[in-house]
């Protein structure tokens, strides 16, 4: 599958930028798409339009957690490991985009204060760059994937 197009084809659609990369990856994760589409609910606009972590990233990592992630919590080895692939993805995002953080990767468009999320409008999707964001944070996960197989 190309969860890149899938991405953005969910995010089109109306799903957060959180939303739309953590559910392209339904297919390997084995969640459905409610249930995914719950669990990255939160993240979206940096975290409940907080502009904090981009909800791309989130979206990413959430799925690079239940794809790679560990669950022994004696086991340090493990958790080294996973922080590593954490802080590999977040160096590819950052180098295509200088940051993970979305107040910084929409420092020029204007967006409404608030918990309101904006309509999904022609306009909002022709002055932000967040569907290209989703595109390349689900490629760069898929990347890591493919490198990681086990």
């Amino acid at each position: 599958m190309d969860h890149a197009a899938e991405a953005q084809r969910l995010f089109m659609e109306g799903y957060n930028c959180a939303q739309a990369v953590f559910c392209a990856f339904c297919d390997v994760t084995g969640l459905d798409m409610d249930a995914a589409a719950r669990l990255s609910s939160s993240f979206g606009g940096g975290m409940g339009r907080l502009r904090e972590v981009c909800g791309t990233v989130s979206g990413a990592l959430l799925a690079l957690g239940m794809l790679r992630g560990y669950c022994d919590p004696a086991s340090p080895q493990a958790k080294t490991g996973h922080y590593l692939l954490v802080q590999e993805y977040a160096r590819r995002f950052r180098e295509k985009n200088e940051t993970i953080i979305c107040r910084e990767l929409l420092r020029d468009v204007p967006v409404t204060p608030g918990n309101t999320p904006e309509p999904r409008t022609p306009e909002f999707y022709a002055r932000r760059p967040c569907l290209r964001f989703v595109g390349e944070a689900a490629a760069i996960l898929d990347e890591m994937l493919e490198e990681t197989c086990t």
